[in-house]
């Protein structure tokens, strides 16, 4: 499957259908078993460095520095991408603003909750505002104001970037998306439209047509 500037692409399936390790494979954290991913025609198994600068990515358990404050971990992040001085604070900031990090900015790591921890992995996944971000789970454990907000976030980068979001929750998919691809058992069960995806369904019930292409409920 390919993926444009412009498209907001949710990537869905059952529990085991292959998601998390597609999102590793693309992003150049675990090698292809057979085939190619090319970013930006940049071939990721031949220069991974240069694929994995275009790419921002939030993985699914939040990997973090847990001695850190969230400070200071967005400030090592920025450094390891290349910013310093004013550029480096005006990405942090931006950052903090954007995921709604200005509560706990001092506090260490290790005593965040687990929405606040999601968080902070989505502000280092944008920090270097990079042309294609692959998203695993990025409303999980926000409250429902703070889902519209990070929503609305990626609508508005969708219009400039390459965005992959893998969920579960089929709301997501309607509400941010603009292309579907459904995996089952390492297969490409459904490719298209929120619209045409929903049209599979008399009803046009989402959990309807997931159970009815892949014999699981969501």
């Amino acid at each position: 499957f390919q993926v444009e500037k412009g498209d907001v692409l949710g990537f869905i399936g059952p529990n085991g259908a292959g998601k998390s390790t597609m999102m590793r494979i693309i992003t150049g954290f675990i090698p292809a078993c057979s085939g190619k991913v090319n970013i930006n025609g940049i071939d990721m198994e031949e220069n991974p460095i240069e694929a994995k600068k275009k790419i921002g990515y939030l993985p699914e358990n939040a990997p973090l520095y847990a001695n850190k404050t969230v400070l200071e971990f967005l400030n090592f992040m920025a450094e390891i991408r290349g910013f310093c001085c004013k550029e480096k604070r005006e990405r942090v900031d931006e950052v903090i603003s954007h995921c709604f990090l200005e509560p706990v900015v001092h506090q260490s790591i290790d005593t965040l909750s687990k929405g606040y921890r999601h968080r902070t992995c989505f502000a280092q996944a944008i920090i270097h505002d990079p042309e294609i971000l692959i998203l695993d789970e990025p409303t999980d454990g926000l409250d429902p104001n703070q889902k519209r907000e990070v929503r609305k976030l990626i609508k508005e980068m969708g219009e400039t970037k390459a965005i992959i979001i893998s969920t579960h929750i089929l709301e997501e998919v309607e509400a941010v998306t603009s292309r579907v691809l459904l995996i089952n058992e390492g297969k490409k069960e459904f490719d298209g439209t929120p619209d045409k995806f929903k049209k599979l369904s008399k009803s046009g019930d989402l959990e309807e047509v997931f159970a009815k292409l892949t014999g699981c409920e969501m």
